[in-house]
Parts: C-alpha cells; sequence; structure tokens
C-alpha cells in the first residue's frame, strides 16, 4: 500500500536520524532492551552472517533486521503489529525474527561457559556476598517458556500447569550471567531428568567441580548439586536453608529482559532457537551493563515448588556433604559473626585468612572453602 511504500522511503539506520536518533536512552531502552551503542555492537556481531542475505534479496539492511528483531523480543506481539510499529509487513518480520534467531542462536557456546579455573574463585566470593553461601559456583533452575500447541506430539509439550511449553534449563552465576542451557525440551520432562541427560551433568560427574551448585528440592542431592532440606528440623538447618535460598535467588532474578519469552507463537524447534538468541541477548545486555526494563511483564517464574522429586533425597554422598556444610553454619553461628562484618573481614583480608583466624581445623576441610 502507499502507506507502506512511504514508511520504507525512509529506512531504519543506527548512524541516521531514524529511529535511534529520534528517541531518548530510556525509550530506546524501553523499545529494544538496549541502547544505541549497545545496537551499534550487535550490528558489528552479527553482519558476517547477515548481510549476504541483504545483499542477495536486495532486503532489509542488517541494521533494518537486528532492530526488528529486538524490537520482537522486546514486546512479544504479533508480528503483524510488529510490521505495522516497523513499517515493515508481517511476512518480513517472521523472516528476519527466524534468520536472527538462528544466528544468535549459533553464537551460545562463545556466550554461555561454565566456569574455568581462574573463574571460580570470584564466582565464589560473589555468591558468598550475595547470600553468604560458602564454595557455590551456580545456580540451577528451569523455567517454562509457553508456546502454542504443537502440530506433532502435542502431549509432550503440556506441564503440569496444563499449558504447551518448552522447560527450559539453566544455570546462572552470582552476577545473573548464564554458564549453562539447556533448550530442547518439552513442557513434561521433569527438571531433574533435563538435568541427568544434560553434558553438564556427564561433565560434572565424572570431573567433581570445586564448588556446589544450589538448586532446589526438585533436583538430586549429589555432592555438586545442593539441594535445601525439605524439612528443617534444628536451627542450623533453617539457617543452610535460609542462606540456599538467598544465594539462589539469583536464578529466579533472569526474567523480565524480553516480554516475548512470556508465549511464543512458534513450533518447538523456532521457539527453541529464539529462547537460546534471548539467553544470548541476555549475557551480553548483563556484560554491558544494560539495565532492565521495570515496566517489562516477568515470564512465568522459574521451577514449580510442587514438582516432586524425581530423586531420593538420601543420597549418602550429597547428604554427606550437606552435612558438613551445616556444620560449618554451626560453626559462624557460634562465632556470633553478622553478615556484614563477616564480608567486610574477607574483602579486605581474604576468606583463607578469616577462616585461619576462626579454626585451623575447618579451614582445611574441603567443604568448606570459600
Amino acid at each position: 500500500s502507499p502507506h507502506v511504500t512511504r514508511r520504507f522511503s525512509c529506512p531504519f539506520t543506527v548512524h541516521g536520524s531514524f529511529p535511534l536518533e529520534r528517541y531518548t536512552p530510556e525509550e530506546l531502552y524501553v523499545r529494544f532492551r538496549f541502547g544505541k551503542a549497545d545496537i551499534e555492537y550487535l550490528v558489528n556481531l552479527l553482519r558476517p552472517k547477515l548481510q549476504h542475505r541483504t545483499q542477495r534479496s536486495h532486503g532489509l539492511s542488517v541494521e533494518d533486521q537486528i532492530l526488528i528483531a529486538l524490537r520482537f523480543y522486546a514486546c512479544g506481539t504479533f508480528y503483524q503489529v510488529v510490521g505495522d510499529d516497523m513499517g515493515v509487513v508481517k511476512s518480513a518480520v517472521c523472516d528476519v525474527v527466524r534468520d536472527v534467531s538462528i544466528v544468535l542462536a549459533s553464537l551460545v557456546n562463545e556466550f554461555v561457559s561454565f566456569p574455568k579455573d581462574n573463574q571460580i574463585a570470584q564466582a565464589k566470593r560473589s555468591f558468598f556476598l550475595l547470600g553468604n553461601m560458602a564454595n557455590t559456583i551456580g545456580a540451577i533452575d528451569c523455567t517454562h517458556v509457553c508456546i502454542q500447541a504443537p502440530r506433532e506430539n502435542e502431549w509432550e509439550f503440556i506441564n503440569r500447569k496444563g499449558r504447551h511449553s518448552i522447560n527450559v534449563q539453566l544455570v546462572c552465576d552470582a552476577d545473573l550471567i548464564i554458564t549453562n542451557c539447556v533448550v530442547k525440551w518439552p513442557g513434561s520432562v521433569h527438571d531433574a531428568r533435563i538435568l541427568r541427560e544434560s553434558a553438564l551433568y556427564r561433565a560434572l560427574q565424572t570431573n567433581r567441580p570445586d564448588g556446589i551448585i544450589l538448586g532446589d528440592s526438585a533436583y538430586p542431592l549429589l555432592p555438586w548439586p545442593m539441594t535445601p532440606f525439605l524439612t528443617a528440623n534444628t536451627p542450623v538447618q533453617a539457617c543452610f536453608n535460609t542462606a540456599h535460598c538467598r544465594a539462589r535467588c539469583a536464578i529466579e532474578r533472569l526474567n523480565g529482559r524480553f516480554a516475548c519469552l512470556n508465549y511464543l507463537r512458534a513450533e518447538p524447534q523456532k521457539a527453541c532457537n529464539i529462547t537460546l538468541a534471548c539467553i544470548v541477548l541476555h549475557n551480553i545486555a548483563t556484560k554491558r551493563n544494560v539495565p532492565l526494563c521495570a515496566d517489562n511483564d516477568a515470564p512465568e517464574p522459574l521451577g514449580d515448588p510442587n514438582q516432586p522429586p524425581a530423586f531420593c533425597q538420601n543420597e549418602q554422598t550429597g547428604r554427606a556433604t550437606r552435612d558438613a556444610i551445616v556444620r560449618h553454619f554451626l560453626i559462624w553461628i557460634c562465632f556470633g559473626f553478622q553478615k556484614s562484618m563477616i564480608a567486610m573481614l574477607c574483602i579486605f583480608f581474604g576468606y583463607s585468612v578469616i577462616i585461619a583466624c576462626i579454626t585451623n581445623k575447618y579451614s582445611k576441610n574441603e567443604y568448606f572453602r570459600l
């Protein structure tokens, strides 16, 4: 139509006057979830894999494609609405979201990685300051990304709440960086099975990590995935559960950046690509200190507290590890240190020094290494 043609005549460009220059920085964050410098970074990052399509079809520029995709990720509305907002037809939005999502998903191994040896110490410090939980290198949980009913094997995607979804496993650090993800399982699959079938589980079972990963009671209690007490029978166990909850809240705060993950009108494979794209964008945004938008509706909360455990909670090796940690919580309580004082001393003098000053005996125990 003439209306669409007129809007195409004013192309989107990160260097021109539309749309980036017409918005304030706050408006850019609301509409695209990124600022001007961040969008320019994404354009340069994705240009090698997107520009060939532009040259072949004389279609949308790389800048156009990224802005259209970001607009969809940010608002999650119908393709037609995004197209009307951005001045393109519905089919173009569909193609752009598909192509940009595939390209971003292909970068997941570049932007999502588990802490290396030289990063573990910092991860432990951050979790200790966050929740007073020692020796922690990550928090794990699953979130359900709701989708439309698939055309094939529809029943496999119905979760415990009766909705169609993809069950996505995420591991994050205390700074909200996603360090591991599994994006492929239907919503009917239990969280613990996703962990058990993952490459992360096989790797950490073979080579036990120097630290623990916090999970809720749906996960197995092993030496490295650490779950809370189902029932806290003593004050020390209650103290452990409180610290566990405070530290694990990092994974609960991941939701909220991309509204499209509330509900995806897409088949499972495309939904997985969009989810992976949002994971990559989340890590880019977090590392670049891009703020979260307070007005965004949060997706469905992570985890399901009523989900029955798929593993026995009394596995001996995991219980022994947790009991050792609880004994050290008793030590901290007996010495009467306040959380703020412990954190301050640890920051200024180092963890090993403070522990050694308290007791040489317990500083040598492998379950209390910060």
